[in-house]
């Protein structure tokens, strides 16, 4: 930021003018508005039970570069990636470069290369295919020396993250600094992303017109999960996991529910010690897909980076690549790397530059302070001189000061040609930050800016010519494991929905006091139903001489409930946040949080704890609302509603069941309690104006198919949703619902004709019980057609009457 004369370099003086003009109390509150955009929207924003163990912190002050800068650094980066690629094709190929290990050309060791966990043996028959580079995302993080020379700390050729992290800043910063942006006029980098979607096209096996390309990330676990769902978006790709892909015929498959699609191009994000545990023994079988790399060596996919590419970030490779450029580029290195040594056993380091401090890696490991530089080595060591970290000003509280710094720069390769990405991510070091190895999951950062150069011309990628499309209208063209989570998304919202109601309508009768036998007769069935639901044990019982031990047992039991489910649905939705969209995203998110925060003090009292479900309810409510208006009518819109009509169907058949449990003389408090739970009870005084029959009144809740809490609406939805999926047009889950919707419509005219419909209404809890064991045995199929792809039960023999099932 300073020059060497004191004064404030040209490429700053904006920034600080930004600064000025808008004082730094509204620099502070903007610093404030990134942090609620980031929890809200951005990459911090988890929710509660959902992966990830900690936020990331964008600093409201960008990090500008001088365009001469720039083209320098992107000069150098764009020739540090050819080579590294000319070197890894050299390892897994021909290893002309490990010929001369040990003589004065200083060309690279074999025992460097050989010992290093970061060679894949495997990889050398899958790497080298001439149509596509081994290198293609790359990666470097560096440091700015006290003479203004960069230097390079790490190179990232193996899982390069920050990307998706850069690609958020920007587009908050944006927001929330405008005045900056407009004054400062940073490049796009929209066109990057625009030219590496073009690059990934361009790199599928055979040049094949209209590859299907995938990212494949370990899952929802991993810390950089948000990020592998930003680039999935911006590249336009599917968003996979290992268990989504198969191999059949030496191809890569895509397992939908529509059947098995073909992937050509696979930009891994896992390490490539896991990718295939049939190359790889280390591999566990779980966390990759077998017979992957055999596909990659047989030319029938695409894989980026190729597996053993993370070969290029040895931390004493650097020692060597100054000879290796000479011997394989024919130049000289033109972006350095902080001055690295590899030292053998036994062998001393030469004295540490003036103001630096060392850094040694063990061969397998991350880097960490050496206690002693003067010492050789008991084994093979690669010590690193650190120089002091470059500084800029950050904020905190509400004031700038000075904080060290890591600038992390990408460039991405179509095979033939290197594109740097015109910004970058710089780390801000804290005390505990981890200065090389992986990106962590969370820390503090800046949107590195270039500034925006009138006369260049803007590159994108080349216009390319196609046959025209076919139209795609599938709605099972999603994975299965997709649609599994969206399934019990579906049912969670619902069964959260329904929690908080019977807690909310349990409560309101226990704060009236003086109860009716009526009413008493309400709260014996609705806490029947809380038992059922799991809410609250076995000694929440109902009397009319105590109603304390319920109280009791909904405070302290509750709570847990309600919350358990809650973490539940915010695991599933970080599980499906590639098919949400950002709007769609923010609102799950901030209704859900709304919910888990009113949860969250404690609630000693029953009137606070009825309070504190509403935001449960408005969230199942925002659920619901947006998936209506803003989800296509396809797989994913059908199977989260197929998840929601089930889980509903089986409340109301049972809760409807329990209601009715008694005698017909206290038939009527049970309609009263199902007009309630089914939120019908305005419908059916706007028809029947106050009087209540059984007939009418289960007629609306359990066979009026224009009701959304009725039992017939809920199948009816359930079977056209399974014919729509379904290419059978006589699916046998679509008639198993048909026929249970049969047996719903045909309770209205069986109490009309009964003469006396309080006992014909009293004969229906057992009929209802079996249509809620159907449902739940109807959810049991479509998870075995759909979600774990087996084939239906059979009976095969019959043993004392019944017949013995066993697994097709």
């Amino acid at each position: 930021m300073v020059s060497g004369q004191g004064g404030i370099r040209p490429h700053w003086r904006g920034v600080i003018g930004v600064i000025g003009s808008i004082g730094r109390a509204a620099v502070a509150e903007r610093g404030q508005r990134l942090t609620r955009a980031m929890l809200e929207e951005g990459v911090a924003s988890i929710l509660p039970g959902a992966a990830g163990g900690g936020t990331w912190r964008l600093d409201p002050v960008p990090l500008p570069l001088e365009g001469e800068e720039f083209e320098a650094l992107s000069t150098g980066i764009i020739q540090r990636a050819r080579l590294l690629d000319e070197v890894l094709a050299d390892v897994y190929g021909a290893q002309s470069c490990l010929a001369g290990a040990g003589t004065a050309d200083g060309l690279l060791p074999a025992p460097l290369v050989f010992g290093s966990p970061a060679f894949v043996r495997a990889a050398r028959r899958a790497l080298g295919a001439p149509h596509h580079p081994l290198l293609h995302l790359y990666a470097v993080d560096l440091l700015r020396g006290a003479d203004g020379q960069w230097a390079v700390l790490q190179d990232r050729t193996g899982v390069a993250s920050g990307l998706g992290q850069l690609r958020e800043n920007r587009r908050l910063l944006g927001a929330a600094m405008p005045e900056a942006m407009r004054t400062l006029l940073p490049r796009s980098i929209g066109p990057f992303f625009d030219l590496w979607q073009d690059a990934l096209s361009r790199l599928a096996p055979h040049q094949k017109p209209d590859p299907a390309v995938a990212l494949l990330s370990p899952g929802t676990t991993d810390p950089h999960w948000f990020e592998h769902v930003v680039l999935s978006r911006e590249l336009g790709c599917a968003l996979v996991e290992p268990g989504d892909l198969t191999v059949r015929g030496g191809a890569l498959f895509l397992k939908t529910l529509a059947g098995l699609q073909p992937v050509d191009v696979v930009l891994s994000r896992l390490d490539a010690a896991g990718l295939d545990p049939l190359d790889q023994p280390e591999a566990h079988a779980a966390s990759g897909v077998p017979g992957i790399l055999d596909a990659a060596r047989h030319g029938a996919l695409t894989l980026l980076n190729a597996p053993g590419a993370g070969l290029g970030e040895m931390p004493a490779l650097p020692a060597f690549l100054p000879g290796l450029c000479r011997h394989l580029l024919g130049e000289e290195l033109r972006l350095p790397s902080l001055p690295t040594h590899w030292l053998r056993p036994g062998e001393a380091p030469p004295p540490l530059p003036e103001g630096h401090v060392a850094w040694a890696y063990r061969p397998a490991g991350d880097g960490a302070p050496a206690e002693r530089w003067e010492a050789a080595p008991d084994v093979p060591l690669a010590a690193i001189a650190l120089p002091p970290l470059p500084m800029a000003p950050a904020l905190e509280g509400a004031t700038l000061n000075p904080a060290p710094l890591v600038l992390r720069m990408f460039a991405i390769s179509d095979g033939v040609n290197w594109q740097v990405l015109p910004g970058g991510l710089a780390r801000l070091v804290t005390e505990g930050t981890k200065l090389t190895g992986r990106l962590p999951g969370a820390g503090w950062c800046k949107d590195v800016w270039v500034p925006a150069d009138p006369g260049e011309a803007i590159i994108g990628p080349a216009a390319q010519s196609a046959p025209p499309l076919a139209i795609r209208r599938t709605p099972a063209a999603i994975p299965s494991r997709v649609a599994d989570n969206l399934f019990w998304l579906g049912r969670y919202v619902e069964r959260l929905d329904r929690a908080a109601r019977l807690l909310r309508a349990t409560i309101a009768r226990l704060r009236r006091g003086g109860l009716l036998p009526r009413e008493l007769a309400e709260l014996g069935a609705l806490t029947h139903c809380l038992r059922e639901a799991g809410l609250v044990g076995e000694e929440a019982r109902v009397s009319a001489g105590s109603l304390t031990p319920l109280a009791e047992a909904l405070t302290r039991d509750a709570r847990p409930g309600i919350r358990d489910l809650q973490r539940r649905i915010a695991a599933l939705m970080e599980a499906v946040r590639d098919r949400l969209t950002a709007d769609m995203h923010a609102t799950f998110t901030q209704t859900l949080r709304a919910a888990e925060e009113a949860l969250a003090p404690p609630l000693p009292d029953l009137q606070d704890l009825g309070r504190a479900l509403i935001p449960s309810l408005r969230f199942a409510n925002a659920v619901a609302g947006v998936a209506a208006e803003n989800m296509v009518r396809g797989g994913a819109r059908l199977f989260l509603e197929l998840g929601r009509r089930m889980e509903r169907a089986h409340a109301v058949a049972s809760e409807v069941a329990i209601a009715l449990d008694g005698p017909p003389t206290r038939i009527e408090a049970g309609l009263r309690l199902v007009l309630e739970l089914c939120d019908s009870v305005i419908t059916y005084r706007s028809r029947y104006l106050g009087v209540l029959q059984p007939a009418p009144a289960l007629d609306l809740v359990l066979a009026d198919g224009a009701n959304p809490r009725g039992l017939a609406f809920q199948l009816q939805a359930i079977a056209d949703a399974l014919g729509e999926v379904s290419a059978d047009p006589d699916d046998p889950g679509a008639a198993e619902a048909e026929r249970l919707l049969a047996i719903a419509e045909d309770i209205t005219p069986r109490l009309l004709e009964a003469r006396d419909q309080a006992a014909e209404a009293a004969l229906l809890p057992p009929e209802l019980r079996r249509m809620a064991d159907d449902i739940g045995t109807l959810s049991d199929v479509v998870s075995r057609r759909y979600f774990a792809l087996l084939p239906p039960a059979q009976a095969v023999g019959v043993d004392m009457g019944e017949a013995a099932v066993i697994e097709a």
